[in-house]
């Protein structure tokens, strides 16, 4: 007794065959984008040593400044510097603290690349060793990235809190701006 295979039954289990490789290597990526989203872009590493050379406040969304004047009430660095650029606070520089050298700067361009041209210059300036960034988690690993290729000291992050309305928005940006940094502005 022989057996014959339809040629159309064979033919549909290897297109179901292929659909489900397909639809599996789609669910693995998009886990992978999602892990890789969550610590890149959402919950980064972060925290910085008892004392740096300088806090350093980026503007944008979220309470920043609150937590960089926290910081610095903390006497956690001799210097505060704010950037006034885009969002930056209404233009207004803090006031003077005890202990504590304020340094505004309006960068420009008014983005994050030119945040890290303007510390890249005070650092070597004042010849700081560290800086404490103060920035929105969704801007944390980018601005690492900027900032490192301007300053070639330490630099580490404390994010300030936002609302979870901005974050799908972050998360969108936060991507954009990462890829961008990566291979469209590769210097200081």
């Amino acid at each position: 007794m022989s057996f014959r295979v339809c040629r159309g039954v064979a033919d549909g289990r290897r297109s179901f065959r292929r659909w489900r490789r397909v639809a599996v290597v789609g669910v693995v990526l998009f886990i992978v984008f999602g892990l890789v989203t969550a610590r890149l872009i959402l919950w980064p590493a972060q925290g910085m040593p008892a004392r740096v050379s300088a806090i350093v406040v980026l503007a944008g969304r979220g309470d920043r400044l609150d937590v960089a004047l926290q910081l610095a009430r903390e006497h956690r660095a001799p210097v505060l510097v704010v950037s006034l650029g885009w969002e930056g606070y209404g233009g207004a520089c803090p006031s003077a603290m005890p202990d504590v050298k304020v340094i505004c700067f309006d960068p420009n361009p008014g983005d994050t690349r030119g945040e890290a041209e303007v510390v890249g210059r005070l650092a070597a300036r004042y010849r700081w060793s560290s800086v404490g960034l103060v920035t929105s988690a969704g801007q944390d690993t980018r601005a690492r990235i900027i900032i490192g290729r301007c300053f070639g000291g330490s630099v580490y992050v404390i994010t300030a809190s936002l609302p979870l309305s901005q974050w799908p928005y972050e998360v969108v940006y936060g991507w954009g701006a990462l890829i961008k940094a990566l291979t469209l502005e590769r210097d200081c």
